[in-house]
């Protein structure tokens, strides 16, 4: 057991307690803070979906490298019926306003509008390496970050730190060596020969994808995934179904079908829905900055399998690439955005301001917004903060005197 020794002092007014002095922190404190389960989690889980998004890029080049086939929309068809299949069914079942009906009737359009921004971001994406090299879009592709910063600044009222910034700063600088990679080993002529039709299709692309990833965070948080999902998978399947009978009916008659070709079609689908399945969950666990920065190393996941498959050329800036952007993800979990919104995605019920206890009605109540459930949090963790540091400064007998408590 601890030996307490009680060394008793006159007495001391609470509030004459001058602040805690804050300690500095050395080196080895630092590095122990990053090496955390969370930070360790939120990376594992990040290059869980760059290893997903490589298994999409490999079987697509695949299909159109042996096979000769370039489909993306009907591609992604299956994932979005997946999704409606495993997502939109629990919806129907559950009752109150997570009912699929409540749902459709309060914001349809909303999730329409989301589904149409996804399904066209990834076609605009994958037609574009019919039409660019593969060192444009891995360039072009990082639009997405500047945009996810951005429209969560707006919308999520998140507040970045310089931190943050230098994070991303780490994780361009990765990007940087792994296109002097594809420079050094050739593979910058891989691609089409209209190059800016590609730069325009993928810039857009990954502007659309941006603020798809903002939305998935703004649902995520407020409502539930499954919801997120299920929308999307209902919208999705009958958007990309419409603009497969118009853009892609001719080239599905002329595959030529065999069980490789259909295997490839259904590793990609199993791939793209994980993706999608887990995509959620760590936006919740981090944010849509996060993800886009770690899912920056599936280009090199790519390539790794592309030495056997492909016969790509290996060059040291890509496990330099590697390196620099999962430090850069590591830097920039270091701190929270100081205003992200509310870990739980259900809104707090009820109003914090001049409300009359006793003539209280649950049922008048209004949802806070996301700037009240943020005040309100940080209220309640500044008067946890001072009791904290009361106790540590000061501990009190019974009888109010002040004593100091070695352990």
């Amino acid at each position: 057991m601890a030996a307490v020794e009680e060394r008793r002092e006159e007495d001391v007014p609470v509030e004459n307690i001058g602040p805690v002095a804050k300690v500095q922190l050395t080196w080895r404190d630092r590095l122990r803070s990053l090496c955390t389960w969370k930070t360790l989690k939120m990376v594992l889980l990040g290059q869980s979906l760059s290893v997903l998004i490589c298994g999409t890029s490999v079987t697509s080049t695949l299909l159109e490298a042996k096979y000769k086939v370039s489909t993306p929309t009907a591609q992604s068809f299956l994932n979005y019926i997946l999704l409606a299949l495993v997502f939109s069914i629990p919806l129907v079942r559950r009752g109150g306003d997570d009912n699929i009906k409540v749902i459709l009737k309060r914001r349809w359009w909303k999730y329409a509008i989301v589904a149409l921004i996804d399904v066209e971001a990834n076609y605009l994406v994958v037609k574009a390496y019919q039409y660019t090299t593969l060192t444009s879009i891995q360039l072009l592709d990082c639009v997405t970050i500047p945009v996810v910063l951005v429209l969560s600044w707006i919308f999520l009222h998140s507040r970045f730190k310089w931190v943050h910034y230098g994070g991303i700063a780490v994780c361009l600088l990765g990007v940087g060596s792994l296109v002097g990679a594809d420079l050094l080993s050739g593979r910058d002529h891989v691609g089409g020969d209209d190059k800016l039709l590609g730069d325009m299709l993928c810039l857009l692309g990954a502007a659309l994808y941006g603020v798809s990833n903002v939305a998935e965070e703004y649902v995520v948080r407020h409502f539930t995934r499954v919801e997120f999902l299920g929308m999307l998978g209902l919208f999705g399947s009958v958007i990309c179904g419409l603009q497969l009978a118009i853009l892609e009916r001719h080239e599905l008659a002329t595959i030529q079908w065999s069980w490789q070709v259909g295997l490839l079609f259904v590793g990609f689908a199993v791939c793209l829905f994980a993706l999608y399945t887990i995509f959620p969950t760590v936006i919740k666990l981090s944010s849509a900055v996060v993800v886009n920065l770690s899912i920056l190393t599936a280009d090199l996941y790519t390539l790794f399998i592309g030495l056997f498959l492909f016969h790509y050329v290996y060059h040291g800036l890509y496990f330099l690439a590697f390196i620099l952007i999962v430090a850069g993800v590591v830097v920039y979990s270091t701190k929270p955005t100081t205003e992200a919104p509310p870990r739980n995605y259900e809104a707090m019920p009820g109003d914090n301001t001049n409300r009359d206890l006793e003539n209280d009605d649950p049922a008048s109540r209004q949802p806070l917004t996301v700037s009240q459930n943020l005040e309100q949090d940080r209220l309640e963790d500044d008067q946890e903060r001072r009791h904290r540091d009361a106790n540590r400064t000061l501990a009190q007998d019974p009888s109010g005197s002040p004593v100091d408590v070695v352990v």
